[in-house]
Protein backbone atom coordinates (compact mmCIF):
# COMPACT_ATOMS: atom_id res chain seq x y z
CA UNK A 1 0.00 0.00 0.00
CA UNK A 2 1.18 3.52 -1.23
CA UNK A 3 0.77 5.62 2.02
CA UNK A 4 -1.92 4.36 4.26
CA UNK A 5 -3.32 7.78 5.39
CA UNK A 6 -2.31 9.51 2.04
CA UNK A 7 -5.91 9.94 0.97
CA UNK A 8 -6.21 11.94 4.16
CA UNK A 9 -3.27 13.74 3.98
CA UNK A 10 -3.56 15.24 0.17
CA UNK A 11 -6.69 16.31 -1.90
CA UNK A 12 -7.17 15.41 -5.04
CA UNK A 13 -5.48 17.69 -7.99
CA UNK A 14 -6.94 19.07 -10.68
CA UNK A 15 -5.18 18.27 -14.25
CA UNK A 16 -3.85 21.76 -15.43
CA UNK A 17 -3.85 22.85 -18.77
CA UNK A 18 -2.27 25.55 -21.19
CA UNK A 19 -3.92 29.11 -20.88
CA UNK A 20 -7.13 29.13 -23.01
CA UNK A 21 -5.71 32.69 -24.69
CA UNK A 22 -2.35 30.61 -25.65
CA UNK A 23 -3.86 27.22 -26.92
CA UNK A 24 -6.63 28.47 -28.90
CA UNK A 25 -3.87 29.33 -31.78
CA UNK A 26 -2.41 26.16 -32.27
CA UNK A 27 -3.47 22.80 -32.16
CA UNK A 28 -0.99 21.28 -29.40
CA UNK A 29 -1.74 19.35 -26.87
CA UNK A 30 -3.54 21.13 -23.71
CA UNK A 31 -2.94 18.81 -20.95
CA UNK A 32 0.10 20.03 -18.92
CA UNK A 33 1.97 16.77 -17.96
CA UNK A 34 2.46 16.34 -14.02
CA UNK A 35 5.65 16.92 -11.95
CA UNK A 36 7.19 13.58 -11.30
CA UNK A 37 6.85 14.52 -6.96
CA UNK A 38 2.93 15.44 -7.63
CA UNK A 39 1.84 12.27 -9.37
CA UNK A 40 3.71 10.29 -6.71
CA UNK A 41 2.21 12.66 -4.17
CA UNK A 42 -1.44 11.79 -5.96
CA UNK A 43 -0.55 7.91 -5.95
CA UNK A 44 -0.07 8.15 -2.31
CA UNK A 45 -3.98 8.63 -2.16
CA UNK A 46 -5.17 5.19 -3.27
CA UNK A 47 -5.89 2.95 -0.22
CA UNK A 48 -4.93 -0.11 -2.28
CA UNK A 49 -8.59 -1.31 -1.22
CA UNK A 50 -9.69 -5.14 -0.36
CA UNK A 51 -11.79 -5.83 -3.37
CA UNK A 52 -10.10 -2.91 -5.59
CA UNK A 53 -13.37 -1.76 -7.52
CA UNK A 54 -11.15 0.51 -9.93
CA UNK A 55 -10.57 -3.24 -11.71
CA UNK A 56 -13.64 -3.93 -12.18
CA UNK A 57 -14.57 -0.20 -13.84
CA UNK A 58 -11.81 -0.79 -16.19
CA UNK A 59 -12.17 -2.77 -19.61
CA UNK A 60 -8.85 -3.84 -19.58
CA UNK A 61 -8.32 -4.73 -16.17
CA UNK A 62 -5.61 -2.81 -14.86
CA UNK A 63 -3.62 -3.23 -11.73
CA UNK A 64 -4.06 0.17 -10.67
CA UNK A 65 -3.27 -0.01 -6.50
CA UNK A 66 0.08 -1.90 -7.60
CA UNK A 67 1.86 0.17 -9.88
CA UNK A 68 0.13 3.35 -7.93
CA UNK A 69 2.18 1.84 -4.90
CA UNK A 70 5.56 1.46 -7.47
CA UNK A 71 5.10 4.97 -8.62
CA UNK A 72 4.37 6.08 -5.17
CA UNK A 73 7.77 4.68 -4.37
CA UNK A 74 9.43 5.66 -7.36
CA UNK A 75 9.89 2.13 -8.63
CA UNK A 76 9.78 3.54 -12.46
CA UNK A 77 10.20 0.29 -14.21
CA UNK A 78 8.28 -2.07 -12.24
CA UNK A 79 5.73 0.60 -12.69
CA UNK A 80 5.57 0.89 -16.48
CA UNK A 81 6.02 -3.11 -16.57
CA UNK A 82 2.76 -3.38 -14.35
CA UNK A 83 0.96 -0.97 -17.08
CA UNK A 84 2.20 -2.93 -19.92
CA UNK A 85 1.18 -5.96 -18.42
CA UNK A 86 -2.60 -5.31 -19.50
CA UNK A 87 -1.96 -1.95 -21.39
CA UNK A 88 -0.55 -1.70 -24.61
CA UNK A 89 -0.54 1.95 -25.15
CA UNK A 90 -0.71 3.52 -21.80
CA UNK A 91 0.61 7.13 -23.11
CA UNK A 92 -2.76 7.01 -25.56
CA UNK A 93 -5.22 6.13 -22.65
CA UNK A 94 -3.32 8.18 -20.49
CA UNK A 95 -4.29 10.76 -22.45
CA UNK A 96 -7.97 9.86 -23.80
CA UNK A 97 -9.59 7.59 -21.30
CA UNK A 98 -12.49 8.83 -20.14
CA UNK A 99 -11.22 6.48 -16.74
CA UNK A 100 -14.22 4.50 -16.12
CA UNK A 101 -11.90 3.60 -13.00
CA UNK A 102 -12.11 6.59 -11.78
CA UNK A 103 -16.21 6.49 -11.26
CA UNK A 104 -15.58 3.01 -9.43
CA UNK A 105 -12.76 4.31 -7.65
CA UNK A 106 -13.65 3.48 -3.40
CA UNK A 107 -13.01 6.82 -2.50
CA UNK A 108 -16.01 8.19 -4.59
CA UNK A 109 -18.42 7.17 -1.66
CA UNK A 110 -16.90 9.97 0.36
CA UNK A 111 -14.04 12.03 -1.05
CA UNK A 112 -12.78 12.51 -4.74
CA UNK A 113 -11.50 9.72 -6.87
CA UNK A 114 -7.73 9.15 -7.49
CA UNK A 115 -6.06 10.66 -10.29
CA UNK A 116 -5.59 7.34 -11.59
CA UNK A 117 -5.80 8.36 -15.58
CA UNK A 118 -3.05 11.21 -14.68
CA UNK A 119 -0.58 8.60 -12.76
CA UNK A 120 -1.05 6.28 -15.99
CA UNK A 121 0.48 8.95 -17.67
CA UNK A 122 2.80 10.39 -15.71
CA UNK A 123 4.40 6.79 -15.44
CA UNK A 124 4.47 5.74 -18.96
CA UNK A 125 6.32 9.18 -20.11
CA UNK A 126 8.78 9.29 -17.29
CA UNK A 127 9.78 5.49 -18.77
CA UNK A 128 9.66 6.68 -22.31
CA UNK A 129 11.95 9.68 -21.49
CA UNK A 130 14.13 7.21 -19.03
CA UNK A 131 14.58 4.69 -21.56
CA UNK A 132 12.79 2.22 -19.85
CA UNK A 133 10.60 1.57 -23.10
CA UNK A 134 12.69 -0.28 -25.39
CA UNK A 135 11.96 -2.39 -28.35
CA UNK A 136 11.73 -6.08 -27.35
CA UNK A 137 11.58 -8.45 -30.51
CA UNK A 138 10.45 -12.14 -29.66
CA UNK A 139 12.57 -14.72 -29.47
CA UNK A 140 11.06 -17.64 -31.26
CA UNK A 141 8.80 -17.37 -34.23
CA UNK A 142 5.99 -19.42 -34.91
CA UNK A 143 5.81 -19.53 -38.53
CA UNK A 144 2.55 -18.65 -38.69
CA UNK A 145 1.02 -15.81 -40.77
CA UNK A 146 -1.69 -13.09 -39.05
CA UNK A 147 -3.07 -9.95 -40.85
CA UNK A 148 -4.68 -7.31 -39.20
CA UNK A 149 -6.94 -4.81 -41.16
CA UNK A 150 -7.20 -1.85 -39.23
CA UNK A 151 -4.53 0.06 -37.25
CA UNK A 152 -6.62 1.63 -34.94
CA UNK A 153 -6.49 0.61 -31.12
CA UNK A 154 -8.09 -2.44 -31.75
CA UNK A 155 -5.89 -3.50 -34.68
CA UNK A 156 -2.87 -2.19 -33.37
CA UNK A 157 -3.04 -3.90 -29.44
CA UNK A 158 -4.14 -7.28 -31.51
CA UNK A 159 -0.90 -7.11 -33.57
CA UNK A 160 0.85 -6.30 -30.82
CA UNK A 161 -0.47 -9.63 -28.78
CA UNK A 162 0.08 -11.66 -31.81
CA UNK A 163 4.03 -10.22 -32.53
CA UNK A 164 4.56 -11.38 -29.01
CA UNK A 165 3.35 -14.82 -29.05
CA UNK A 166 5.99 -15.06 -32.16
CA UNK A 167 3.69 -14.66 -34.89
CA UNK A 168 4.72 -12.67 -38.20
CA UNK A 169 1.87 -10.47 -38.12
CA UNK A 170 1.05 -7.58 -41.07
CA UNK A 171 -1.35 -4.55 -40.56
CA UNK A 172 -3.23 -2.97 -43.34
CA UNK A 173 -4.22 0.70 -43.61
CA UNK A 174 -6.37 1.64 -46.35
CA UNK A 175 -5.36 5.61 -45.49
CA UNK A 176 -2.05 7.09 -45.65
CA UNK A 177 -0.69 6.48 -42.09
CA UNK A 178 -0.79 4.12 -39.40
CA UNK A 179 -2.91 4.71 -36.25
CA UNK A 180 -7.04 4.75 -37.56
CA UNK A 181 -9.11 6.97 -35.58
CA UNK A 182 -6.48 8.00 -33.44
CA UNK A 183 -4.56 9.78 -35.74
CA UNK A 184 -7.10 11.23 -38.39
CA UNK A 185 -10.51 11.56 -35.96
CA UNK A 186 -8.24 13.17 -32.86
CA UNK A 187 -7.38 16.19 -32.66
CA UNK A 188 -3.73 17.26 -32.30
CA UNK A 189 -4.88 19.18 -28.89
CA UNK A 190 -5.78 15.87 -27.02
CA UNK A 191 -3.23 13.55 -29.07
CA UNK A 192 0.01 14.97 -30.96
CA UNK A 193 0.64 12.07 -33.41
CA UNK A 194 4.36 11.96 -32.37
CA UNK A 195 3.11 9.78 -29.59
CA UNK A 196 1.62 7.30 -31.70
CA UNK A 197 5.08 7.55 -34.45
CA UNK A 198 7.18 6.92 -31.05
CA UNK A 199 5.04 3.60 -30.41
CA UNK A 200 4.63 2.53 -33.90
CA UNK A 201 8.93 3.40 -34.07
CA UNK A 202 8.88 0.26 -31.34
CA UNK A 203 6.66 -2.12 -32.95
CA UNK A 204 8.23 -1.82 -36.09
CA UNK A 205 11.06 -3.35 -34.75
CA UNK A 206 9.83 -5.71 -32.49
CA UNK A 207 8.87 -7.08 -35.94
CA UNK A 208 5.12 -5.90 -37.21
CA UNK A 209 4.94 -4.96 -40.97
CA UNK A 210 2.88 -1.68 -41.49
CA UNK A 211 1.29 -1.37 -45.14
CA UNK A 212 -0.53 1.75 -45.95
CA UNK A 213 -2.74 2.94 -48.71
CA UNK A 214 -3.91 -0.82 -49.03
CA UNK A 215 -7.42 -1.33 -48.83
CA UNK A 216 -8.36 -4.61 -48.29
CA UNK A 217 -11.41 -5.68 -50.61
CA UNK A 218 -10.58 -3.38 -52.79
CA UNK A 219 -7.09 -2.52 -54.11
CA UNK A 220 -6.41 -5.67 -52.21
CA UNK A 221 -8.38 -8.84 -52.90
CA UNK A 222 -10.12 -10.87 -49.93
CA UNK A 223 -8.52 -13.48 -52.13
CA UNK A 224 -5.52 -12.84 -52.08
CA UNK A 225 -5.56 -12.37 -48.21
CA UNK A 226 -7.47 -15.55 -47.16
CA UNK A 227 -5.03 -17.02 -49.46
CA UNK A 228 -1.43 -15.92 -47.80
CA UNK A 229 -2.52 -15.58 -44.51
CA UNK A 230 -3.51 -18.66 -41.59
CA UNK A 231 -5.54 -16.20 -39.99
CA UNK A 232 -7.09 -12.73 -40.52
CA UNK A 233 -8.46 -10.06 -37.59
CA UNK A 234 -10.74 -7.26 -38.96
CA UNK A 235 -10.50 -4.38 -36.90
CA UNK A 236 -11.44 -0.99 -38.98
CA UNK A 237 -13.58 0.51 -36.73
CA UNK A 238 -17.71 1.52 -37.50
CA UNK A 239 -17.13 4.37 -39.52
CA UNK A 240 -20.63 4.60 -41.16
CA UNK A 241 -21.79 7.89 -39.75
CA UNK A 242 -25.58 8.42 -38.11
CA UNK A 243 -27.06 11.20 -40.46
CA UNK A 244 -30.10 13.65 -39.83
CA UNK A 245 -32.55 13.06 -42.40
CA UNK A 246 -34.58 16.32 -41.84
CA UNK A 247 -35.72 18.78 -45.22
CA UNK A 248 -32.69 20.81 -46.34
CA UNK A 249 -30.12 18.27 -45.18
CA UNK A 250 -28.80 18.37 -49.03
CA UNK A 251 -28.09 22.10 -48.57
CA UNK A 252 -23.77 23.23 -48.92
CA UNK A 253 -22.25 23.74 -45.68
CA UNK A 254 -23.71 20.50 -44.02
CA UNK A 255 -20.92 17.49 -43.12
CA UNK A 256 -20.34 14.77 -40.75
CA UNK A 257 -17.92 16.05 -37.88
CA UNK A 258 -15.49 12.89 -38.88
CA UNK A 259 -15.08 14.39 -42.37
CA UNK A 260 -14.51 17.86 -40.71
CA UNK A 261 -12.22 16.37 -38.16
CA UNK A 262 -10.42 14.27 -40.37
CA UNK A 263 -9.80 16.45 -43.07
CA UNK A 264 -8.28 19.43 -40.52
CA UNK A 265 -5.98 16.67 -38.96
CA UNK A 266 -4.39 15.85 -42.52
CA UNK A 267 -3.96 19.56 -42.74
CA UNK A 268 -2.34 20.00 -39.49
CA UNK A 269 -0.09 17.10 -40.52
CA UNK A 270 0.96 19.37 -43.13
CA UNK A 271 -1.22 17.91 -45.80
CA UNK A 272 -2.75 19.99 -48.92
CA UNK A 273 -6.29 20.57 -49.45
CA UNK A 274 -7.57 21.97 -52.60
CA UNK A 275 -10.25 24.81 -51.79
CA UNK A 276 -13.01 23.07 -53.47
CA UNK A 277 -12.77 20.60 -50.81
CA UNK A 278 -11.60 22.99 -47.92
CA UNK A 279 -14.45 22.58 -44.74
CA UNK A 280 -13.34 25.48 -42.39
CA UNK A 281 -14.78 27.43 -39.73
CA UNK A 282 -12.53 30.55 -40.46
CA UNK A 283 -15.42 33.50 -40.03
CA UNK A 284 -18.67 31.30 -39.97
CA UNK A 285 -21.41 30.60 -37.64
CA UNK A 286 -20.75 27.10 -36.55
CA UNK A 287 -23.35 24.95 -35.32
CA UNK A 288 -22.23 21.17 -33.82
CA UNK A 289 -25.83 18.85 -33.54
CA UNK A 290 -24.26 16.18 -30.92
CA UNK A 291 -23.22 16.47 -27.44
CA UNK A 292 -20.49 13.62 -27.33
CA UNK A 293 -16.54 13.58 -27.40
CA UNK A 294 -16.84 13.67 -31.30
CA UNK A 295 -18.90 16.87 -31.12
CA UNK A 296 -16.66 18.50 -28.40
CA UNK A 297 -13.63 17.83 -30.58
CA UNK A 298 -15.39 19.71 -33.29
CA UNK A 299 -15.89 22.74 -31.04
CA UNK A 300 -12.60 22.81 -30.08
CA UNK A 301 -11.33 22.62 -33.29
CA UNK A 302 -13.88 25.46 -34.74
CA UNK A 303 -12.41 27.81 -32.15
CA UNK A 304 -8.69 27.35 -33.86
CA UNK A 305 -9.66 27.76 -37.03
CA UNK A 306 -11.10 31.10 -36.12
CA UNK A 307 -15.20 30.30 -35.95
CA UNK A 308 -17.15 33.73 -35.55
CA UNK A 309 -19.58 31.13 -33.18
CA UNK A 310 -19.61 28.32 -32.26
CA UNK A 311 -22.98 26.50 -30.98
CA UNK A 312 -23.45 22.92 -29.69
CA UNK A 313 -27.04 21.50 -29.84
CA UNK A 314 -28.02 18.21 -27.39
CA UNK A 315 -31.24 16.46 -28.10
CA UNK A 316 -30.84 14.52 -24.75
CA UNK A 317 -31.43 16.49 -21.24
CA UNK A 318 -28.79 18.10 -19.53
CA UNK A 319 -26.86 15.57 -17.48
CA UNK A 320 -25.97 16.48 -13.69
CA UNK A 321 -23.73 18.49 -12.09
CA UNK A 322 -23.19 15.26 -9.32
CA UNK A 323 -24.23 11.50 -9.32
CA UNK A 324 -28.07 10.53 -9.79
CA UNK A 325 -29.64 8.40 -7.52
CA UNK A 326 -30.19 5.82 -10.23
CA UNK A 327 -26.43 5.72 -11.05
CA UNK A 328 -25.25 4.95 -7.32
CA UNK A 329 -21.44 3.94 -7.59
CA UNK A 330 -19.48 1.97 -8.36
CA UNK A 331 -20.91 2.33 -11.92
CA UNK A 332 -20.05 4.97 -14.33
CA UNK A 333 -21.54 8.04 -13.29
CA UNK A 334 -23.49 9.91 -16.54
CA UNK A 335 -22.60 13.23 -15.17
CA UNK A 336 -22.34 16.72 -16.84
CA UNK A 337 -18.67 16.80 -18.68
CA UNK A 338 -17.05 20.18 -19.54
CA UNK A 339 -14.54 19.64 -21.97
CA UNK A 340 -11.57 21.89 -22.54
CA UNK A 341 -12.61 22.63 -25.72
CA UNK A 342 -15.70 24.27 -24.35
CA UNK A 343 -13.75 25.99 -21.38
CA UNK A 344 -12.50 27.61 -24.83
CA UNK A 345 -16.17 29.13 -25.61
CA UNK A 346 -19.01 28.89 -27.32
CA UNK A 347 -22.98 28.10 -26.03
CA UNK A 348 -24.07 24.23 -25.42
CA UNK A 349 -28.05 23.77 -25.12
CA UNK A 350 -29.66 20.53 -24.38
CA UNK A 351 -32.95 19.19 -24.98
CA UNK A 352 -33.25 20.58 -28.83
CA UNK A 353 -34.59 18.78 -31.81
CA UNK A 354 -33.16 20.22 -35.47
CA UNK A 355 -36.51 20.10 -37.06
CA UNK A 356 -35.01 21.88 -40.58
CA UNK A 357 -32.31 23.31 -42.63
CA UNK A 358 -33.08 26.64 -45.12
CA UNK A 359 -30.28 28.36 -46.79
CA UNK A 360 -29.72 30.82 -49.59
CA UNK A 361 -28.59 29.77 -53.22
CA UNK A 362 -28.42 26.48 -52.21
CA UNK A 363 -26.16 27.52 -48.75
CA UNK A 364 -27.33 26.32 -45.35
CA UNK A 365 -28.15 29.28 -43.33
CA UNK A 366 -30.80 28.30 -40.69
CA UNK A 367 -31.65 26.04 -38.42
CA UNK A 368 -35.20 25.79 -37.14
CA UNK A 369 -35.22 24.04 -33.65
CA UNK A 370 -37.70 23.01 -30.92
CA UNK A 371 -36.93 22.45 -27.37
CA UNK A 372 -38.33 19.15 -25.59
CA UNK A 373 -39.35 17.47 -22.68
CA UNK A 374 -38.58 14.54 -21.13
CA UNK A 375 -40.38 12.66 -18.78
CA UNK A 376 -40.92 9.06 -17.98
CA UNK A 377 -39.73 5.69 -19.88
CA UNK A 378 -41.23 3.87 -22.30
CA UNK A 379 -42.10 -0.09 -21.86
CA UNK A 380 -38.37 -1.03 -22.88
CA UNK A 381 -36.71 1.68 -19.79
CA UNK A 382 -35.98 4.22 -22.57
CA UNK A 383 -36.70 7.88 -21.66
CA UNK A 384 -39.90 9.42 -23.30
CA UNK A 385 -39.78 13.05 -25.06
CA UNK A 386 -41.98 15.37 -26.40
CA UNK A 387 -41.75 18.89 -28.54
CA UNK A 388 -43.30 21.55 -26.27
CA UNK A 389 -45.44 23.26 -28.07
CA UNK A 390 -44.33 27.03 -29.10
CA UNK A 391 -40.43 27.00 -28.74
CA UNK A 392 -39.87 26.84 -31.84
CA UNK A 393 -36.75 28.82 -32.22
CA UNK A 394 -34.34 29.73 -35.05
CA UNK A 395 -30.32 29.54 -34.99
CA UNK A 396 -28.23 30.85 -37.86
CA UNK A 397 -25.61 29.12 -38.96
CA UNK A 398 -22.39 29.24 -42.01
CA UNK A 399 -21.42 25.41 -41.55
CA UNK A 400 -23.07 22.90 -39.60
CA UNK A 401 -21.10 19.75 -38.58
CA UNK A 402 -23.02 16.64 -37.17
CA UNK A 403 -21.53 14.34 -34.47
CA UNK A 404 -24.58 12.02 -33.93
CA UNK A 405 -22.63 8.92 -33.57
CA UNK A 406 -21.89 5.97 -36.40
CA UNK A 407 -24.41 3.41 -37.28
CA UNK A 408 -22.02 0.60 -38.07
CA UNK A 409 -18.59 -0.14 -39.66
CA UNK A 410 -18.86 0.40 -43.84
CA UNK A 411 -20.47 -2.80 -45.62
CA UNK A 412 -19.04 -2.55 -48.70
CA UNK A 413 -15.74 -3.35 -50.00
CA UNK A 414 -14.34 -5.82 -47.24
CA UNK A 415 -16.73 -7.60 -45.43
CA UNK A 416 -19.33 -7.32 -48.28
CA UNK A 417 -16.46 -9.05 -50.63
CA UNK A 418 -15.56 -11.64 -47.76
CA UNK A 419 -19.50 -12.11 -46.61
CA UNK A 420 -19.31 -12.22 -43.06
CA UNK A 421 -22.59 -12.19 -40.93
CA UNK A 422 -23.74 -9.20 -39.34
CA UNK A 423 -25.69 -8.92 -35.88
CA UNK A 424 -29.19 -6.68 -35.33
CA UNK A 425 -26.81 -3.69 -35.40
CA UNK A 426 -25.00 -3.82 -38.42
CA UNK A 427 -22.12 -4.79 -36.52
CA UNK A 428 -19.55 -8.00 -37.27
CA UNK A 429 -21.02 -10.99 -36.06
CA UNK A 430 -18.86 -12.94 -34.02
CA UNK A 431 -18.82 -16.17 -31.45
CA UNK A 432 -17.49 -15.98 -28.17
CA UNK A 433 -14.22 -16.54 -29.76
CA UNK A 434 -14.42 -13.52 -31.39
CA UNK A 435 -14.29 -15.44 -34.47
CA UNK A 436 -16.37 -14.59 -37.68
CA UNK A 437 -18.75 -16.48 -39.88
CA UNK A 438 -15.95 -17.04 -41.73
CA UNK A 439 -13.22 -19.83 -40.47
CA UNK A 440 -9.99 -18.21 -39.74
CA UNK A 441 -11.87 -14.79 -40.07
CA UNK A 442 -11.56 -12.90 -36.49
CA UNK A 443 -12.91 -9.22 -35.92
CA UNK A 444 -12.49 -7.00 -32.59
CA UNK A 445 -12.65 -3.64 -31.57
CA UNK A 446 -16.03 -1.19 -32.79
CA UNK A 447 -16.23 -2.95 -35.99
CA UNK A 448 -17.76 -5.95 -34.09
CA UNK A 449 -19.11 -4.58 -30.73
CA UNK A 450 -20.20 -0.59 -32.31
CA UNK A 451 -18.58 2.66 -31.37
CA UNK A 452 -17.42 2.39 -28.20
CA UNK A 453 -14.14 3.19 -25.90
CA UNK A 454 -10.65 2.91 -26.82
CA UNK A 455 -9.83 1.34 -23.94
CA UNK A 456 -12.39 -1.24 -25.18
CA UNK A 457 -10.74 -1.40 -28.32
CA UNK A 458 -7.63 -2.26 -26.67
CA UNK A 459 -9.59 -4.59 -24.70
CA UNK A 460 -10.88 -6.28 -27.15
CA UNK A 461 -7.66 -6.68 -29.59
CA UNK A 462 -5.92 -8.27 -26.80
CA UNK A 463 -8.63 -10.53 -26.06
CA UNK A 464 -9.18 -11.34 -30.31
CA UNK A 465 -5.55 -12.13 -30.36
CA UNK A 466 -5.51 -14.68 -27.52
CA UNK A 467 -8.21 -16.42 -29.61
CA UNK A 468 -6.37 -16.09 -32.62
CA UNK A 469 -3.14 -17.63 -30.79
CA UNK A 470 -5.41 -20.93 -29.62
CA UNK A 471 -6.84 -20.52 -32.87
CA UNK A 472 -3.33 -20.78 -34.65
CA UNK A 473 -1.18 -23.36 -32.13
CA UNK A 474 -4.24 -25.41 -30.22
CA UNK A 475 -3.38 -22.95 -26.98
CA UNK A 476 -2.39 -19.65 -25.93
CA UNK A 477 0.09 -18.04 -23.43
CA UNK A 478 -1.18 -14.56 -23.65
CA UNK A 479 -3.25 -13.04 -21.05
CA UNK A 480 -7.16 -13.46 -21.18
CA UNK A 481 -7.77 -9.30 -20.73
Amino acid sequence: MADPKGFLKFKRAKSRYRAVAQRVQDFKEVEILRKEDLAQEQAARCMDCGIPFCHWGCPIGNVIPEWNDALYRGQWQKAVDLLHATNNFPEITGRLCPAPCEHSCVLNINDDPVTIRENELSIVEHAFQAGLIKPVPPKVRTGKKVAVVGSGPAGLACADQLNKAGHEVTVFERDEKIGGIMRLGIPDFKLEKWVLDRRIGILEKEGIQFKTGVNVGGNYAVSRIKKEFDAVCLAGGSRAPRDLTIPGRDLAGIHFAMDFLMQNNRRVGGASISEKEQILAKGKRVVVIGGGDTGADCVGSSHRQGALSVTQLEVLPRPPESRADDCPWPKYAFILKTSTSHEEGGDRHWSVMTKKFTGEKGQVSKLSCARLEWSGKDAKGCPLMREISGSEFEIEADLVLLAIGFLHPEHPGLLSSLGVEFDARGNVKTNADYMTSIPGVFSAGDMRRGQSLIVWAIAEGRQSARCIDTYLMGESDLPAV
